[in-house]
């Protein structure tokens, strides 16, 4: 199986931790990457080479509650 690396990043852009990850293929380590993302920004690496960046929204919403009257 392959191996791959899930680095979370901090505000400035520099790693805070790394993850190892061992998936059957590309589809599943984004798959566990992407549920990394708390409150920090993750890359996922094979090897030397960077597959993909999973970035926090700018923004997070409130739930609105609706009053009625």
């Amino acid at each position: 199986m392959p191996e791959y690396c899930a680095y979370i990043l901090g505000a400035d852009g520099h790693i805070l931790n790394r993850v190892d990850l061992i998936c059957a293929n590309e589809d599943e380590a984004k798959d566990c990457a992407v549920r990394l993302v708390g409150n920090q920004n993750v890359e996922l690496w094979q090897r030397d080479c960077k597959l993909a960046e999973f970035r926090l929204k700018a923004t997070r919403r409130r739930p609105v509650k609706a009053s009625w009257g």
